[in-house]
């Protein structure tokens, strides 16, 4: 069946209302998308948010028991599998092993009955795409973790799909193969221009890799955006504290966009000056937004703080410190390790803190 012709800005993959009940569980409430073509799009999610079921429904795994799914301006909302466009990598490889390298990539070509020359042209340009030409011979239980996915990605290839699914695609994988693997998919996403959705939990993997990042939690969509939209502007309490660390202060609003914190009154974000009086807030701070001693200067929310504990990480550190005034809610502050190291920080050194009122965020 040949799909309608679609105009190149219009969404490659369009979701409307895709509901799935599993008993009593809402697993996907009323979930609306439009994936742009040659983009990347990850899920980002707690487990248990409905990712990978949302996943599985647009590759026919699983069926949506509300909603449509447009891809290609072919409406596939009802078709098995098999009769969808789309390659899948799952987390686990599922690699045939006893098969060899060449057959497992070769799989979706024997289906479709390619010509023998065919089939051997196309796995040796995808073995060299992913970077292993002269894997063919072996099978998989003779490669390490990230070379079988990397196999998995030129099974999934082989067809040219119009829609990539990556399931968790480098959750198996230790931490600098993962993050290895996570720059060349990327870099093969943009180079071939395949229209690509990832499902992930982990938010660094999210934000470095993805176009856009539709953020879950429990069936909804709580915002849809580029990295930097998720990070420097959260639509709500959950996307701050799930994406990236946060300072939460609880305070009381003073009015005129004023608010108490512990002794202390601050100067809230902009926006937050209709807030009544006596109302019990959260404002949010990023803690490479929080100013210490020179970079305070003539900041609104300044004071003095006094360095509770210094956590080393290599490039950087993270250095929680006490307002003066507001003991109780300490903060965490994030540092360059040249920094850290110029200020000669320790528990119990005393420095200036600032708290800048266009960095703060009263979701």
């Amino acid at each position: 069946m040949i799909a309608p012709a679609v105009s190149s800005d219009q969404p490659y993959l369009q979701l409307s209302g895709i509901t799935k009940h599993f008993g009593k569980f809402t697993a996907l409430s009323a979930i609306a998308l439009a994936v742009e073509r040659g983009k990347l799009m990850i899920f980002l999610g707690p487990s248990g948010c409905g990712k990978t079921t949302l996943l599985r429904i647009i590759a026919g795994l699983e069926t949506q028991d509300e909603g449509t799914i447009v891809q290609g301006g072919r409406d596939i909302s009802q078709l098995p599998a098999m009769q969808r466009d789309y390659g899948i990598v799952f987390q686990s490889y599922a690699l045939f092993p006893n098969l060899t390298i060449f057959a497992n990539v070769a799989y979706g070509l024997v289906n479709r009955r390619k010509g023998q020359e065919a089939i051997k042209r196309r796995v040796a340009e995808l073995l060299k795409l992913v970077g292993l030409p002269d894997a063919g011979p072996k099978y998989p239980g003779q490669l390490s973790g990230g070379q079988q996915q990397r196999i998995a990605l030129a099974r999934a290839l082989a067809t040219s799909p119009g829609l990539l699914l990556l399931d968790e695609p480098l959750s198996a994988l230790d931490a600098l193969e993962r993050l290895r693997l996570r720059g060349e998919i990327r870099a093969l996403q943009q180079r071939l221009s395949v229209t690509t959705i990832m499902v992930t939990h982990d938010q660094e993997e999210a934000l470095s890799m993805a176009d856009t990042v539709v953020v879950m939690n429990q069936g909804r969509i709580e915002q849809v955006g580029t990295p930097q939209q998720i990070y420097r502007d959260p639509a709500s309490a959950f996307v701050a504290d799930f994406v990236g660390k946060v300072n939460v202060l609880s305070a009381v609003a003073e009015g005129a966009g004023r608010f108490r914190v512990g002794s202390l009154i601050l100067q809230g974000a902009i926006g937050t000056e209709s807030v009544a009086p006596g109302t019990r807030v959260k404002l949010y701070l990023r803690p490479e937004d929080v100013l210490v001693d020179g970079a305070v200067q003539s900041n609104l929310n300044a004071g003095p703080g006094k360095v509770i504990k210094v956590e080393f990480l290599g490039a950087f550190c993270l250095v929680t410190v006490a307002l003066i005034g507001a003991e109780d809610q300490p903060l965490v502050v994030n540092l360059s390790r040249h920094s850290s190291d110029e200020m000669n920080l320790a528990e119990g050194t005393a420095l200036q803190i600032g708290l800048p009122p266009d960095c703060m965020r009263l979701l």
